[in-house]
C-alpha cells in the first residue's frame, strides 16, 4: 500500500476519535451545551412522570373554579285558597255555575289566557262541546292545568281531568274563587282588570293635593 494514503487514513481516524471524545464530554457534562449541536432532547430531564395529577391554572381543571354552578331550586307549590266543595263561599257564582256553567268557564278562560280569548268565545265553545259530545269537562280540565302552572297550585284533591269529570261545577267554582281571591274582577274580564290596574298605578303616582288653611 502507499505510505502516503496510510498516513492520511491514520490522521483522519485520529481526528474523528478526538471529535467523538469532545462530543461525549459535552454530552455528559452539560445537557444545555448538547442542545446547541443537536435538536434531540437532553438525556436527563428534571421533570419526572409520577402519574399524580398536578393542579393547573386552566379554568377547566382548576381546584377552585371561578364560577361554580348554582344548584337548581325547585319551585314551591302552594295550596288552593278555598276547597273544592266550598261553593257556598260565593253564592251568586255558585248559582250561575249550576245553571249556566258556560259563563263561569268563559270568565275563567279569559283570565287564564290573559285576554287572548274572550269570555263569549270560550263560553260558546264550551256550550258547543257540551251539546255535541255531552262532555265539556274534556275541554275545561286543560284550563285547570294551565291555571295551576301559572299560580303554582297543588294538584288536589286528585288529577285535573278526574276532578272535572266527577265534579265539573265544583271545579269551575273553585277556579273562579281562586282567580277572584287573587285580585281579579271576574265580571270585567282580562282587559278590564289591566286597565283598572294601570289606572290605579297612575293615581298612585300623583301626589295628593294639600288644601291650604284659611288665612286671616
Amino acid at each position: 500500500s502507499n505510505p502516503t494514503s496510510t498516513s492520511l487514513s491514520l490522521s483522519l481516524l485520529s481526528f474523528v476519535h478526538s471529535q467523538t471524545q469532545t462530543l461525549n464530554i459535552m454530552y455528559f457534562s452539560d445537557p444545555n451545551e448538547f442542545q446547541k449541536f443537536s435538536t434531540a432532547p437532553p438525556p436527563y430531564s428534571e421533570s419526572v412522570t409520577t402519574g399524580v395529577p398536578v393542579s393547573s391554572t386552566n379554568e377547566f381543571y382548576s381546584d377552585n373554579p371561578k364560577s361554580p354552578i348554582a344548584p337548581i331550586q325547585r319551585k314551591t307549590l302552594v295550596p288552593w285558597s278555598t276547597g273544592l266543595c266550598d261553593c257556598f263561599d260565593d253564592v251568586p257564582n255558585c248559582c250561575i255555575t249550576l245553571w249556566c256553567p258556560c259563563i263561569t268557564f268563559g270568565r275563567i278562560a279569559e283570565i287564564v289566557d290573559k285576554g287572548s280569548t274572550s269570555c263569549g268565545t270560550s263560553g260558546a265553545l264550551y256550550t258547543l262541546i257540551a251539546c255535541v259530545i255531552g262532555c265539556p269537562c274534556c275541554y275545561s280540565c286543560f284550563y285547570r292545568s294551565k291555571m295551576r302552572q301559572q299560580y303554582l297550585l297543588h294538584e288536589s284533591p286528585c288529577g285535573d281531568c278526574l276532578v272535572h269529570c266527577c265534579c265539573e261545577q265544583c271545579a269551575l267554582c273553585q277556579e273562579h274563587r281562586e282567580l277572584k281571591n287573587r285580585g281579579n274582577d271576574m265580571t270585567i274580564g282580562w282587559h278590564g282588570n289591566v286597565e283598572r290596574q294601570n289606572r290605579g298605578l297612575e293615581m298612585g303616582s300623583v301626589p295628593p293635593v294639600v288644601e291650604e288653611g284659611m288665612s286671616r
